[in-house]
C-alpha cells in the first residue's frame, strides 16, 4: 500500500475526556474532514447526549466498548486514535483489545493532553491526594453515582468559550475514577505512540504523563501553547497538527 493509499484508507477517531461529549470536537471535525480525513468523534456512555444513561453500572469497560463500538461499527479499517484527558485511559483500553483481537487495525495512538496509565492504575493513581479526595467527596454526595465538572477556566478557558463549555459539560460517571486498567503494556507500546503537550497553561493531573513521555522511549512528543482544552481555544492548530500526525 502507498503512502497517499494509507492516507486515504485512514480515519481518526476523536474520545473526550471527562465532563465533555463529542460536541467538544465541534471546531475540529469539520477541519479535519474538509482536508478529505473520515472523522468520527464519540460520546461515551453517560455524559454529553448520552447523560440520560448515567447509572452506577457505567464503568471504563463500558467506555471502552463505547470506542470499539465505532470503530466496528462505521467498518472503519485503519485508525488513529485520539484521546483527550480522561480518554487517554479509554483509548489505552481500547488500543490492547484491538491489538489482540485485530492487529493491524490501530495506525497511532494520539494522547492529546491525556492520561498515560500503566498496567493497574487508575485514571485517579497519578492525581495529588486532595484532587482525589474532592473528587471522592463530591461523588458521595450523589450516592457515589457521578461528580461535578469544574469550571472551565482551569482549562484556560476564559469568555465565551469558557461560558460554552461551563454549559455544556455534564457530570462524570464516578466508578471510572478509581478503577483500574489491567492491559498488556508491550502490546499497547508496539504502536506508534504520541503525546500533544498542551501547557499555557498547564493542567497541574497531567503533569506525571507530561513528564513519563518524555523519559520514556518510543514516543513522539510535540507542544502546543494553549490550554488543556485545544479543541475548543485552538482548533486550527490542533486540526492541523493530527494532519501531519495521520500522514506520517
Amino acid at each position: 500500500m502507498s503512502a497517499s493509499d494509507a492516507l486515504a484508507d485512514t480515519a481518526i477517531v476523536l474520545v473526550h475526556g471527562a465532563w465533555h461529549g463529542a460536541w467538544c470536537w465541534k471546531r475540529v471535525l469539520p477541519l479535519l474532514r474538509g482536508a478529505g480525513i473520515e472523522t468520527h468523534a464519540v460520546t461515551l456512555t453517560g455524559v454529553g447526549e448520552r447523560a440520560h444513561l448515567l447509572s452506577a453500572d457505567v464503568d471504563l469497560h463500558t467506555h471502552i466498548q463505547d470506542v470499539v463500538g465505532l470503530i466496528e461499527a462505521e467498518e472503519l479499517r485503519r485508525v488513529v486514535l485520539v484521546g483527550h484527558s480522561y480518554g487517554g485511559m479509554v483509548i489505552t483500553g481500547v488500543a490492547d483489545r484491538l491489538e489482540r483481537d485485530q492487529p493491524g487495525r490501530l495506525a497511532r495512538l494520539v494522547y492529546l493532553d491525556a492520561s498515560v496509565p500503566s498496567p493497574g492504575d487508575s485514571w485517579s493513581t497519578p492525581h495529588p491526594p486532595e484532587t482525589r479526595q474532592a473528587r471522592i467527596d463530591a461523588a458521595t454526595a450523589s450516592g457515589g453515582l457521578s461528580f461535578p465538572p469544574p469550571d472551565a477556566t482551569v482549562f484556560g478557558l476564559e469568555g465565551e468559550d469558557r461560558v460554552w463549555v461551563n454549559r455544556r459539560q455534564t457530570p462524570q460517571p464516578f466508578r471510572v475514577y478509581q478503577q483500574p486498567l489491567e492491559f498488556d503494556a508491550a502490546r499497547v507500546a508496539s504502536l506508534p505512540r504520541t503525546f500533544i503537550d498542551c501547557n499555557r497553561p498547564a493542567l497541574p493531573t497531567i503533569a506525571a504523563a507530561r513528564k513519563r513521555v518524555r523519559e520514556e522511549p518510543g514516543w513522539q512528543v510535540f507542544e502546543l501553547a494553549t490550554g488543556h482544552d485545544p479543541m475548543v481555544s485552538e482548533p486550527e492548530a490542533l486540526a492541523s497538527l493530527l494532519l501531519a500526525i495521520s500522514r506520517v
